[in-house]
C-alpha cells in the first residue's frame, strides 16, 4: 500500500518545474551545431592576427597579380646616370646600381616570386596528399612501402637537392623547373600530415556506416576522408607557402633559380649585395619585401592552425 506520509506526485512534479525545469525554455535545441569550418571562421574574424596577414597575403597578391595598378614604371627602363641615387620624392625607394628605380623592381618582382610559391604549395599539396591518403586508408604493405620511400627523401635537404638537380640544368632553368624540384623534395611532410589525418578518421562512425551501405573504399576516401582532413593539409600548405617563396628567392641568389630577366626577389638582393655598403637601400628594400611576403604568409598559417586545432578551442 501506499505511505500516506509520501510526498503526492503532483507536489514532486510542481518543485522540479520551479527549480530543474524553470530555465528549459531558454535553450535552443533547434540550432544544429556549427561546422569546423564556421566555428573557424567564427573565430578568425575576431583575431587581429588573421586580420592583419591576411590583408598583407591579398595585398600582396594584388600586386603580383596587377602590377600596373601601382607603378606606371617599366622595369627594363634604367638609366645609368641614375647610379644608386637614393630615394626622394619622385622615386621614394631610390634607384640601384644600374640606375633601375627600386620600386618599380620590387613591385614587378612580386609576381614570379608569388607565382612560384603558389604553383610548388598546389603541387606539394597534390603529391604529397595523395601519397599520404593512400597510405593511412589502405595501410599494410602499401603504407609500409610509401612511408619509406618518404623517410629517403625526407633525409635529402630540399634546398642542397634543389641546388643540384638546378645547376645541372645550367641555363635552362625557369618557374616549372623550380616548381618541379620544390614538389619533387618537398612532398614528405605534407604525406605525413594526410596520413596521420587519414588514420585519425579510418575508424570513424560515418566510415563504418558508409561500408555498411556497401560504398567502395575509394569513394569513401574521395568524398569523407580527404574532406575532413582537409584541415590540417591546408594549415601545413598555408605555412609552407612561406617557405616556398624564400627557397626561390635563395636559388635566385645563387644564381640557380629563376632568370634574371624574371627580375624575382631573390635575383634583385643578389645584384645588390655588392652595393650594401655604398648604397644600402638597394639592398634593404627588396630583402624587405620578401620578409614581408614571408611573414605575411606564416601569420596567415598560423592564425588558421590556431582556429582549427582542437586543443586551442578546449584552452
Amino acid at each position: 500500500m501506499r505511505d500516506p506520509k509520501a510526498p503526492k506526485m503532483e507536489h514532486f512534479f510542481a518543485d522540479l518545474d520551479e527549480t530543474g525545469l524553470a530555465g528549459i525554455d531558454e535553450l535552443d535545441v533547434s540550432t544544429p551545431p556549427a561546422s569546423l569550418w564556421k566555428e573557424a571562421w567564427q573565430k578568425l574574424r575576431r583575431q587581429p592576427l588573421f586580420i592583419v596577414s591576411a590583408a598583407l597575403v591579398l595585398l600582396i597578391t594584388v600586386v603580383a597579380i596587377f602590377p600596373g595598378w601601382f607603378t606606371s614604371g617599366d622595369p627594363k627602363l634604367c638609366d645609368l646616370s641614375n647610379f644608386e641615387e637614393l630615394p626622394s620624392r619622385a622615386h621614394i625607394l631610390g634607384f640601384d646600381h644600374q640606375g633601375c628605380d627600386i620600386f618599380v623592381r620590387v613591385i614587378y618582382g612580386a609576381r614570379p616570386s608569388v607565382l612560384v610559391g603558389v604553383l610548388s604549395m598546389l603541387a606539394v599539396l597534390v603529391l604529397g596528399g595523395v601519397i599520404g591518403a593512400l597510405a593511412g586508408w589502405y595501410g599494410r604493405w602499401v603504407d609500409a612501402t610509401l612511408s619509406r620511400v618518404a623517410d629517403i627523401f625526407f633525409a635529402i635537404p630540399l634546398v642542397l637537392a634543389a641546388i643540384v638537380f638546378l645547376a645541372a640544368q645550367k641555363d635552362r632553368t625557369g618557374v616549372f623547373s623550380v616548381v618541379l624540384i620544390i614538389a619533387a623534395f618537398g612532398w614528405p611532410q605534407m604525406a605525413r600530415i594526410t596520413r596521420g589525418a587519414v588514420l585519425a578518421l579510418k575508424n570513424a562512425d560515418f566510415v563504418t556506416a558508409s561500408r555498411a551501405l556497401g560504398v567502395s573504399r575509394f569513394t569513401i576516401l574521395r568524398r569523407h576522408i580527404l574532406p575532413n582532413a582537409a584541415a590540417p593539409m591546408i594549415v601545413t600548405a598555408t605555412v609552407a607557402l612561406g617557405t616556398y617563396v624564400v627557397i626561390e628567392a635563395t636559388l635566385s641568389f645563387l644564381g640557380l633559380g629563376l632568370p634574371i630577366s624574371m627580375r624575382s626577389w631573390g635575383s634583385q638582393i643578389a645584384a645588390a649585395r655588392d652595393s650594401l655598403k655604398t648604397a644600402p637601400h638597394v639592398l634593404i628594400f627588396p630583402s624587405l619585401a620578401l620578409a614581408l611576403t614571408v611573414l605575411a604568409f606564416i601569420m596567415l598559417g598560423d592564425a588558421v592552425r590556431d582556429a582549427l586545432d582542437p586543443k586551442a578551442k578546449k584552452g
